[in-house]
């Protein structure tokens, strides 16, 4: 599944979305890319479970239609 997170501009953003993605599954599987704003997370939870997580952070996040995995 892949997120935007508009305000995720450089490599200590990038672990605090990893942080916050791992808090929520220490498993899952993190691939983020400052320049485009972007995180591919590979999880067996839902996308949703991440949001409220990403918000708490400080990295509120849309996630892309249809991505799923």
């Amino acid at each position: 599944m892949q997120f935007h997170i508009p305000n995720m501009e450089c490599g200590g953003c990038a672990r605090g979305v990893t942080r916050a993605i791992h808090a929520v599954d220490p498993q899952a599987g993190v691939k983020a890319d400052p320049p485009v704003r972007r995180v591919t997370v590979t999880s067996d939870q839902p996308g949703t479970a991440f949001l409220p997580a990403l918000e708490a952070a400080g990295f509120p996040a849309t996630q892309h239609e249809g991505q799923t995995q």
